[in-house]
Formats: structure tokens, sequence, C-alpha cells
């Protein structure tokens, strides 16, 4: 049949004007044409029947935007690797878990405190990431995708990066170093640094208006070659991290290489953080009721808090716009400084986490739609972290900071599990999750009356058996919920370090 007047266009002017969002891929060496008469026809068949379908495949497989280690090393040949597995009718969800395995084998080399033991754990955390991409790769080569497939490479990213960091820890201590401390600090600043990104995406994708002069320069210096990959690589991403950690752990100590990471992922976390406000400060967005739900859903708010809060809505309305994350900042800092500043076993840091829990009630009293409202869940996230990880180090008995590692990895989990719910439209995690939990005020007044009433040993027992409950409870529901998903076919997006 011949199209008259492009009746392809005329439809997606007509979608246009309703408010319909059109989605315009990119043709690269594909063809599409709609062909007025015979002669175009016949052109346009010549010119399908051109294009070369495996190259385009292979081409396609690797994800348009990615890091400069991920495009220039592992990218050429992983492709390759994918397409070798789709030969032999492998899996994402088998090479997503040989991805897995392959990085704890890592982690158990480094675990063992020698200098070959250091060598084999960072070629097979290169091996480990290497696969990681080639899963993906072979994803979109296979057009195989699942929400399970995309739910397992999210949630593994995590695992194999934090198991590594215990593995480097207990190699340390093999050697006589302790660096619980450390990898624990690396832990709380990479799960932040995540929460920053998560929270200020879902602040800001569907926002009306949302213009920045910030966001301008943003999208011109995306147009200069070599800025483009500076930026990219600034941000520290999975691929720039992972290839950093597995260099130093080979040929240094794992003090040094906790180190910087800590210093890398301080600098990328810092350019990111002050980018997204200056965007926030310029911008002139209005912003919806989704994203402040999205935002009281990241910000994890436990029964304390939503009681506390009701009673405080009246006056939250009264308050300045910059009241919600003032007051989330100012509590949680003065939960972990109380903290940090007097002995073990002391009051004070009880004092301190009962107003952290009137400033957490504070400050999600009113809908999250200030300029700078996706700045709390973060803040919130690095106090409860915070206070676990300076409670453990002042009780100062062997396995205290061991315990809070495991507990502030459940905890993580529950935080990337509700992110990655609410980027796949599947809603946060029930209620019943939330409170079983206990929120996050009510876990910092938790940690905080152990601390008082607890001998150091017993504190870090209780801390032993609170992550472990914490990891049942939250595990089984979100197995649950992702096995059940992936049956109806629900969505689930993932991606991490975006420019600021």
């Amino acid at each position: 049949a011949l199209a008259v007047d492009s009746l392809a266009d005329r439809i997606t002017a007509a979608l246009d004007a309703d408010g319909a969002d059109v989605h315009r891929p990119e043709l690269g060496s594909l063809v599409a044409a709609v062909p007025a008469d015979p002669q175009a026809r016949n052109e346009a068949r010549q010119a399908v029947a051109a294009v070369d379908d495996e190259a385009v495949r292979l081409k396609s497989a690797v994800k348009a935007r990615d890091g400069f280690v991920t495009t220039f090393f592992i990218s050429p040949y992983s492709r390759y690797i994918a397409r070798w597995c789709a030969r032999r009718g492998l899996t994402p969800n088998q090479v997503t878990t040989a991805s897995l395995i392959t990085a704890l084998i890592a982690a158990g080399c480094a675990a063992t405190g020698t200098r070959g033991g250091f060598v084999a754990a960072g070629v097979l955390l290169i091996a480990s990431f290497v696969l990681d991409c080639t899963d993906g790769q072979l994803a979109r080569y296979s057009l195989q995708y699942s929400t399970l497939g995309a739910w397992l490479d999210a949630t593994f990213d995590r695992a194999k990066e934090y198991a590594y960091y215990a593995g480097l820890a207990l190699g340390a201590a093999r050697g006589g170093d302790d660096v619980w401390a450390l990898a624990l600090g690396a832990m709380v600043l990479q799960t932040c640094r995540h929460v920053v990104d998560f929270s200020f995406n879902e602040a800001n994708h569907d926002a009306s208006a949302n213009t920045s002069p910030t966001a301008a320069l943003s999208d011109k210096l995306d147009s200069v070659g070599w800025t483009v990959w500076v930026r990219r690589m600034i941000v520290l991403p999975i691929g720039e991290r992972w290839a950093m950690i597995a260099v130093l752990t080979a040929l240094t100590t794992p003090r040094i290489t906790f180190y910087a990471l800590l210093i890398g992922c301080a600098f990328s976390a810092t350019y990111t953080t002050a980018g997204r406000v200056l965007r926030s400060l310029t911008r002139r967005a209005t912003r919806t009721d989704r994203a402040a739900k999205a935002l009281a859903d990241l910000a994890d708010s436990g029964p304390l808090a939503e009681a506390v809060a009701k009673g405080l809505r009246s006056t939250a309305r009264r308050l300045p716009g910059f009241t919600a994350p003032a007051v989330a900042l100012l509590g949680g800092a003065a939960v972990v400084a109380t903290a940090a500043l007097t002995g073990f076993g002391g009051p004070w840091p009880l004092v301190a986490a009962l107003v952290y829990v009137l400033t957490s009630a504070l400050a999600v009293a009113r809908p999250l739609k200030g300029a700078l409202d996706w700045l709390v869940p973060p803040f919130f996230r690095a106090a409860e972290y915070l206070t676990v990880l300076v409670l453990a180090a002042k009780a100062d008995v062997n396995g205290a900071l061991p315990a809070a590692f495991g507990l502030v990895a459940a905890v993580a989990y529950h935080h990337y599990d509700t992110v990655y719910r609410i980027r796949g439209d599947a809603g946060a995690p029930p209620q019943w999750l939330v409170r079983t939990i206990g929120g996050h005020e009510g876990r910092t007044l938790v940690i905080c009356v152990l601390a008082v009433l607890l001998t150091a040993t017993q504190f870090k027992r209780a801390l032993t058996v609170l992550a472990v409950a914490v990891a049942l409870v939250v595990l089984v529901e979100s197995i649950r919920f992702w096995v059940a998903a992936h049956k109806v076919g629900a969505p689930a997006v993932h991606d991490e370090g975006e420019p600021a």
C-alpha cells in the first residue's frame, strides 16, 4: 500500500498536539521510510537489505551512555562474550549469577590477607565486572528482558561491592590491621551517594516548568567531546570505581585501597551534590504529588516519626521552605556528633536520638515539594548509618564493627529495594514492613537505647541479632515481591553514575 501525505507524520503530530509522550528512537544505521511511490519503495527495500543486522545487534547491545572504563576497556570485547553466550543458550540471569559468584570468590581471596590473594582478588573483581557488563549486553542482544533480571542485576551490584569491602577488611585483620571502620565508612558513603542520585531524580523527573541555567550549562558541556568523558569519570561510576579498587587491591594494602576509595567517593559526592543543589536553587519548577510521595517513601519514616508528624503539621505549614532539609540535617548531625563526642554507655546519645525523632517528624510533617527537599532522605540515611558506625567504634570491642557492617548492609538493602520498586512504578514496600523494622528514626533510637543499657560485649551481640533479624525480614519480603512482579511482567529500572 502507498502512503498518502505521510499518514505516520500526521498521526505523530496529532499525538503531540494531544499531549502524548511520543518516543522517537534514534535509527542509527537502521532504515525507516514511508515511500510514496513504487520507486521510493524499491529504494527503501534496497536500503533495508544493505543493513548488516548482526553489526546492528552487536552495537545495540552496548549502552549508548556509559562510563569511560566501560566504553573503552570492557564493551569492545564483552559484546562478543554476550553473543557467545546467546549462541549457547545462556540467559542474562545466569550471567548475572556468574558475576556474583566471581565477585564473592574475589572477596574470599581478599580475605586470605596474602599478597597472592590480593592479586587474585583484583583480577577476579575485574572479571566479575566484565560479566556484569555482559549480562545487560546479552539481554539487549537477545531481547531477553525481565523484571527479575533487572532486579537481580541492580541488587547483585551492591551485594558484590559490599561483600568485597568485607573481604578486604577480613584480609587486613589477618595481617593485624583493623580497617572495619573504613569498610563501613565506604559503604555508608557509597549508599548515601546513590540516595542523593535517586532522590534528586525522583524529585525532578516529572516536575513542570523544569528549567535552570545550571542545567543549560550542563547540557552545553555535554556537547563538547572531552568534557563528556571528564564529567562521566568524575562521578566515579561503577566501572571506574571497581577498576580503581581492583588495581589498588593487587598493588597496595586494604587500608590504602579504602583511603583512596573514601577520598574519591567524597570528591565525586561533593561535586554531584553541589551541582544538584545549584540546579535546584536556580530551577523554576513545580513538583508533583507523585514526587512528594516518592520522597516520603525514600525517607523511610517509621511509626514514631509519623505519629509525631501528625501533631506538627499545622506548625510545619507556617515554617520557611528550607525547613525540611535544615532540620533533617541538624537532627542527624546532633545525634552523630553526640555519639562521637561522649563516652560509650552515657545517656547523651539517647537524648540526642529523641531529639532526632522530633526533627525527623518535623521534616516530613508537610509534603516534600520544596526546592531542596530531595536532600531529606540522604540526610536521614547518613544520620542512621553513621550513628551505628560511631557507637560500634566507641564500644571498642572485637566484633562490634563487623556486626555494625552487617546491620547497615541489611538496612541499606531495604533502602535500595525501595528505590528499585519506585523506579519500576511498583510502589514502595508495604507499610507493615517499614513499621516492623522501625523506620530510620526508630532504628536509630533503638541503637542508642541499647548502647546505654548494655555493656560493650552485649551491644555487639545485640547488633548481630538486629542485623540478622532485619536481613531476614526485608529479604524474604523483597524476594516474594520481585518473584511475583516478574510473573506479571512489572518493569524494573536501575542506573547509577549520572553527571551532576
